[in-house]
């Protein structure tokens, strides 16, 4: 186990491939593109200002982090979104927010039991 996340080593590297991969905006663009449908490395590329080269190391980031596959139809290679992978990232981040909303709630708890202290505080002469 990692920390106190409750991870091993391995899906912790994992979710960092992850949130690497979706940390760029071109890359969140292509996934966006491949979820909706199989797309040509070479089409992906014409969609921006950047050479084919380029794009194929985006591309490349989000194989490695398992956010797409692609395979070989003849000379192109076609990439295609992971859809449970982009559900495993959006069930981390519920994850994170539940932790985070339970520690807004025991910070209102306590600003409330702290404030009712004090009010209590001023009505005894």
């Amino acid at each position: 186990m990692s920390g106190t996340t409750g991870f091993t080593s391995d899906e912790e590297d994992r979710t960092d491939a992850l949130f690497h991969a979706l940390a760029d905006r071109t890359r969140r663009d292509i996934m966006r593109r491949v979820l909706a449908g199989e797309h040509s490395v070479s089409a992906l590329a014409a969609k921006y200002d950047m050479s084919f080269a380029a794009v194929q190391k985006h591309v490349a980031v989000l194989e490695k982090a398992g956010l797409l596959a692609k395979r070989r139809q003849g000379r192109e290679q076609l990439a295609s979104g992971d859809v449970s992978a982009v559900r495993s990232v959006a069930s981390m981040l519920a994850e994170l927010e539940q932790v985070w909303r339970g520690r807004l709630a025991r910070i209102d708890d306590l600003l409330s039991a702290e404030q009712a202290d004090s009010e209590e505080d001023r009505s005894c002469p």
